[in-house]
């Protein structure tokens, strides 16, 4: 057994080293038939290259794309680098290179024209939006690149309204004389909706108030209706910058958004979108001080002007406009160039930031010109309108950035770009201007609705740019059960190129009341001049002119005193007057907080027939609490008139109260009335009147994007006085009336919805009550 297995090892052996030589001839003998020698690789020699097929293009363009020169020496490898170029031209549809013995035949068949293009399957983006979309044309040659690009732009825009699972495929309908009809079919999709929008690490705000900040909202009950709870990448980075400027605006100094997850749901019909947020500590404004490196300027008097105390939260905006206010303060001095730097100093001790106002002297640069482009429509002086700085004045950067807000927000343009750049020479600037114009005018139907006076339509036409000059033309129709308005307006926001606005219009009211025994006409002329009185304050100057006519209404018996009136037949009015506001809900130092206070008088009897002094004053005070989430407002009315020796006012100037000024009541719900029992009950109006409204709002714990939240209100008021003497006259001594009530406030796609329920804890007899109440209004 050892012999066997010891003598067949030299065996194989010797096999094996005879097969190796073998295979070693056979591969060579392979390996050198498949390969081919240098002398034998194919070359080509044309004396004549002829394209065939081409129509639109010429010849010689085929033939520059080829490269191939008669006589010339080409490879095979030259050959499909030719045929490879003129493919690339993106000309043809199929391109073919043959060889025919000396001659080279090019075949072509160029890509069709384009006849129309249409869109099918769409429905949110009408085609004339699709049609601006996409670069191919019709009488252009069609090419499968751009129609991929055009589908693709397409579907990109149906992703900006979230809706991400829209798909687009362009297809083509060969029809004669090498055209096609280029369709885009377009699979629109479901929307994407924002399924949850939740927050991590806020302790200070609850994530149902951040929520009300972003733009971004939840699906809710009436999905279908909305468009901002669809998930848009886009708006998600406009989110971030709103709840960057929300904290900061709070003294949230070292605020930051460490991240956004953004999550498709289980179902995939749907994200949830977490903001990882770091709040930090929030900061108050610590010392203030002025100091001025400015040669010949006095920092006390800048520091006086300033209206920012310590102690109050500390905020970005509030910096700015003190800055704003220095600078003006600097104009109004003679101090060119004054340049304002903000030195802010941290105390992480006590939570301040002391604010330094360093007053310099800038470098000396000068607005050379202003420069606009883009503006088709727009001219000119309306976008100039809205800069300090003409040509030649001192440049402030602060200034032009500033315009550059004002223009944007002037709504005539879909962009507005502003910057500097150098002019002719160093100490000379150019301010470029260039913006896109967009629709300026609408269209708008309105549907109203109260308990008082039903349903009403109402129909307005408002062009904000008319002309082109910045003016604004309206035209309003409203019309409900009781009555019907007719109103035109116009407004130029700077006459004379000033800050100064020019407002006139017209009106012709009808009114057939279902709470009064009387019906009206009232025609109606206004002008009047609005300028600011102060950083917060306006003051308007107007003259008023109107014709009233009182007459019965069918089958209604009135008492003495309107009876006089409607004998008293198209009465002329014609009066003078003013009205001052302050107003601090939005731009004043506290974001949580603000006041309106209005004042204003009217001086009838210049010409006319009546004369009377019409004093009447407003006074609002709002603040939010409890982290924001719960709304108090205060809000105070008064009116008084004062007749002019023996004239007497019609029940039309006399006020009548209810409704908007005391909940709880019709529109004449309480105040002098003329009453005889069994034969008239006359609302016929106060000469004076006092009301205050106190309201909370609050949430009821409902998702947020149900729209739904709660008050409660108290109202408390009086109307008094009569200008005449009658008989069977009733309250004319002013009793007081109280009413409470709760609130559902309902923000619908439709309209806002306000439901109110009220009880009168202190009223009078013959008062109109009224327990229930719905208020809706709404442009659609």
């Amino acid at each position: 057994m050892n012999f066997a297995a010891g003598a067949s090892a030299p065996y194989r052996t010797g096999r094996i080293q005879l097969l190796i030589p073998a295979l070693i001839l056979i591969v060579f003998t392979v390996v050198s038939g498949l390969a081919p020698s240098r002398a034998e690789a194919q070359s080509y020699s044309f004396t004549a290259v002829t394209v065939d097929g081409n129509a639109r293009i010429p010849t010689g363009t085929v033939l520059s794309y080829a490269g191939i020169a008669r006589g010339q020496v080409v490879s095979a490898a030259e050959l499909n680098d030719a045929y490879q170029r003129i493919v690339a031209s993106g000309l043809f549809e199929t391109v073919e290179l043959t060889p025919q013995g000396n001659t080279l035949v090019i075949a072509v068949s160029e890509y069709p024209t384009i006849n129309v293009i249409n869109f099918e399957g769409n429905r949110r983006i009408d085609d004339e939006a699709l049609t601006a979309i996409v670069q191919s044309s019709s009488r252009q040659v069609f090419s499968p690149t751009q129609a991929e690009a055009d589908a693709a732009a397409i579907s990109e825009a149906y992703s900006q309204q979230g809706r991400l699972a829209a798909r687009v495929t362009p297809r083509i309908i060969r029809r004669s004389d090498n055209r096609v009809d280029l369709v885009f079919e377009v699979f629109e999709g479901s929307n994407t909706e924002v399924e949850r929008i939740s927050f991590v690490g806020n302790t200070q705000f609850s994530d149902r108030r951040l929520r009300q900040v972003l733009e971004s909202k939840q699906a809710g009950l009436l999905r279908f209706l909305f468009r901002s709870d669809t998930f848009v990448a886009d708006r998600i980075d406009f989110d971030k910058q709103v709840l960057q400027d929300y904290y900061q605006s709070r003294g949230y100094v070292d605020f930051r958004i460490t991240g956004v997850n953004a999550e498709l749901s289980r179902e995939r019909d749907g994200y949830l979108v977490t903001f990882n947020i770091e709040e930090g500590q929030q900061f108050r404004f610590g010392e203030i001080s002025t100091v001025s490196s400015y040669a010949g300027v006095d920092a006390a008097i800048f520091q006086e002007a300033l209206n920012v105390r310590p102690g109050v939260v500390y905020s970005p905006t509030v910096v700015e406009n003190s800055i704003t206010r220095m600078e003006r303060l600097g104009v109004t001095e003679g101090r060119d160039f004054l340049r304002i730097e903000p030195r802010i100093t941290r105390n992480d001790r006590d939570l301040t930031l002391d604010v330094q106002f360093e007053l310099t002297r800038g470098p000396r640069i000068f607005v050379e010109r202003i420069d606009i482009e883009g503006n088709t429509t727009t001219l000119d002086r309306v976008i100039r309108a809205e800069f300090d700085t003409v040509e030649g004045d001192p440049f402030n950067p602060r200034a032009i950035r500033e315009a550059a807000e004002r223009i944007r927000a002037l709504g005539f343009f879909a962009d507005a770009q502003v910057n500097a750049r150098e002019g002719t020479s160093p100490d000379q600037v150019i301010v470029d201007v260039d913006v896109e114009e967009t629709t300026t005018g609408s269209l708008s139907l309105g549907g109203t609705y109260s308990t008082d006076d039903g349903f009403g339509l109402a129909v307005s036409f408002q062009e904000a740019n008319f002309l082109g000059r910045g003016q604004v033309l309206q035209v309003t129709v409203t019309g409900v059960s009781s009555s019907q308005d007719y109103v035109l307006g116009f407004a130029e926001p700077h006459f004379l190129g000033r800050d100064l606005r020019f407002d006139m219009g017209g009106s012709y009211q009808v009114t057939e009341s279902d709470y009064a025994n009387y019906d009206s006409k009232k025609a109606e002329y206004s002008t009047g001049l609005t300028f600011p009185a102060g950083e917060l304050s306006t003051l308007n100057l107007h003259y008023t002119i109107s014709n009233t006519d009182l007459s019965y209404a069918d089958d209604e018996d009135v008492g003495p005193l309107i009876e006089a009136e409607i004998q008293r037949s198209d009465v002329l009015e014609s009066s003078v007057g003013y009205r001052y506001t302050y107003d601090s809900r939005i731009s004043g130092l506290n974001p949580n907080a603000g006041v309106l206070l209005e004042f204003g008088q009217d001086f009838a009897g210049v010409g006319g027939d009546v004369e009377f002094v019409q004093t009447s004053a407003r006074a609002i005070a709002q603040t939010k609490i409890m982290n924001e989430e719960v709304t108090l407002r205060a809000t105070f009315n008064a009116g008084h008139i004062s007749n002019i020796g023996s004239s007497t006012t019609l029940v039309t100037d006399r006020y009548l109260i209810g409704g908007t000024y005391m909940r709880g009541f019709t529109s004449d719900g309480f105040g002098p009335r003329q009453y005889l029992a069994d034969t008239y009950d006359d609302a016929i109006g106060g000469m004076a009147f006092a009301t205050a409204q106190f309201d909370v709002e609050f949430p009821l714990g409902l998702p947020e994007e149900y729209g739904i939240s709660g008050g409660a209100f108290y109202d408390i008021g009086t109307a008094w006085g009569l200008d005449q003497t009658a008989s069977n006259i009733l309250y004319d001594d002013g009793p007081l009336r109280q009413v409470v009530g709760l609130s559902v406030f309902w923000d619908t796609p439709i309209g806002p919805l306000r439901f109110n329920w009220s009880h009168a804890l202190e009223k009078e007899t013959y008062d109109k009550e009224q327990t229930f109440n719905l208020t809706i209004r709404t442009e659609f």
